[in-house]
């Protein structure tokens, strides 16, 4: 389980005594088991037939040798055993099951320390290709409007497709200040989109909480780092001293974090003794992680959406199943698997981190690839899911493309009626673009130059930002104070 921020999320490296680290994961995310057992199953399952036989060892280095003396040119040794060992895991066909060479290693201990540099978003590969799982609020990514579930098809007009996730996450990011244009493929778009960032460090507070007037609580959590619990129980205390009558949990857009932090927040509204969370391991044995804590007396909803992963899914599987809690948003992104990174045990500053087990939910229930489903289904607006402007031409009457499709949108979702939102500029488009351009104080062509559409997007972002447009949270506040 997605970090004190980086572009493929990682949160802290930390090194056990048995050098493995057991991983709840999107990208990277790392955190500590509830207990030792499954570190210590794994390990003693894979002893069991560690090495290769002498038959497996002679054929990997007669074509070793093959290619050191027959090779038509000189072959970097370490490059080839690093081919080999990144062969092996590809072989396993799971995207959450990778080799880091020493580089890659240590950037990614690095961006795991401290804030890094990047668009803001965690991506994962599947099926061969790089799908984001969600931007980081206020990141880069974000304010371009990249979508968790958006296929990143190239960055700055290099293809994607085919390359390791490594490899893809080494252009994504970048250094401060420097643009990556985005080409995705998204759900429901005929045409890819061109979106266009500029990357920013990335270093984010983790909980956000308030005191609605109506005596409802929200606290969103927006990563599950090593401090989140502590900020959590500070929000709570301080919220529940007010006087808060009920709760509202949004993790939306959040990837996953930490297992322990999510343990720690959870139990606080799950009677102690009762289940939190199911590992199961390779032979079917399940460890159970149960509560310490007592509950609470006040209703409680979670807030998700197709964003919401891994350990998010954990807290909203939880709540739903041992704290009565309402859930309300999207069906969630599908993270249910449980992955060790061993950071010591390749002996060269590289690791392999590769998926050893499956989480459940309380009631058994595993959600891999389908997701937690809200108890009550509210879907964003149009104005949350639309692709950003990137105009490469002045848009006028009678022209056709995704980027009038954009606006129309827009433009409706902001009470400038276009009657149509199919790409075509009509008049009644032309006549919304008219009005739009007089209330923002433009000249009044009716096209859609730069300046119009930056003033558009301008007005959306304001728009989103309010609160009383929040239809999902305006929901779950609601669903909370009706129980």
């Amino acid at each position: 389980m997605y970090f004190k921020g980086r572009t493929v999320f990682v949160l802290l490296l930390m090194t056990m005594v048995a050098s493995v680290l057991v991983t709840l994961t999107i990208g990277d995310q790392i955190f500590w088991p509830a207990n030792g057992k499954q570190a210590s199953v794994s390990a003693a399952a894979s002893s069991d037939r560690n090495g290769l036989s002498a038959k497996e060892e002679s054929k990997i280095n007669a074509v070793l040798g093959l290619i050191e003396t027959k090779y038509f040119k000189d072959i970097d040794r370490d490059e080839l055993v690093d081919g080999a060992v990144r062969g092996m895991m590809e072989s396993l066909d799971d995207p959450y099951s990778v080799y880091m060479e020493k580089d890659v290693a240590k950037q990614f201990s690095q961006s795991i320390e401290g804030s890094f540099s990047g668009i803001g978003a965690e991506v994962t590969l599947e099926k061969g290709k790089v799908v984001v799982v969600a931007p980081i609020k206020g990141s880069p990514a974000e304010k371009a409007g990249l979508l968790a579930k958006d296929i990143v098809l190239s960055v700055n007009g290099e293809k994607l497709d085919g390359l390791t996730l490594n490899d893809a996450v080494g252009k994504i990011r970048g250094p401060k200040g420097t643009k990556a244009k985005l080409q995705i493929e998204r759900s429901g778009n005929t045409q890819p989109i061109d979106l266009i960032l500029v990357r920013d460090d990335i270093d984010v507070e983790t909980v956000f909480a308030n005191l609605r007037n109506d005596g409802t609580g929200v606290i969103e959590i927006r990563q599950f780092s090593l401090n989140t619990a502590d900020r959590f129980k500070e929000e709570l205390a301080r919220l529940e001293k007010q006087g808060m009558k009920g709760l509202v949990i949004d993790v939306r857009n959040d990837p996953g974090g930490i297992l322990p932090v999510v343990v720690e927040i959870a139990q606080q509204f799950i009677k102690k003794g009762e289940t939190i969370v199911q590992v199961e391991d390779r032979e079917g044995d399940r460890d159970k992680t149960a509560s310490l804590g007592g509950g609470k007396d006040y209703p409680i909803a979670v807030l998700m959406n197709k964003g919401s992963a891994s350990a998010s899914e954990i807290l909203a599987g939880a709540l739903q199943e041992r704290a009565g809690a309402i859930l309300v948003g999207e069906t969630s992104y599908g993270k249910g698997t449980v992955q060790v990174s061993y950071n010591k045990t390749l002996g060269d500053g590289s690791l392999v981190k590769m998926t050893i087990a499956k989480w459940l939910t309380p009631d058994g229930n595993w959600i891999h690839q389908k997701g937690i489903k809200p108890t009550i289904e509210v879907l964003p607006p149009k104005l949350y899911t639309v692709a950003r402007l990137t105009l490469t031409e002045t848009l006028k009457k009678d022209m056709i493309g995704e980027q009038i499709r954009n606006a129309q949108v827009m433009l409706t979702g902001l009470g400038y009626s276009t009657q149509r939102e199919d790409g075509y500029f009509s008049a009644s488009t032309e006549l919304a673009v008219k009005n739009f351009q007089q209330s923002a104080g433009l000249p009044t062509t009716g096209q859609l130059d730069t300046k119009t559409a930056s003033s558009l997007e301008q007005a959306v972002v304001k728009w989103i930002k309010d609160e009383n447009n929040d239809k999902q949270l305006l929901e779950a506040i609601q669903a909370v104070s009706r129980k």
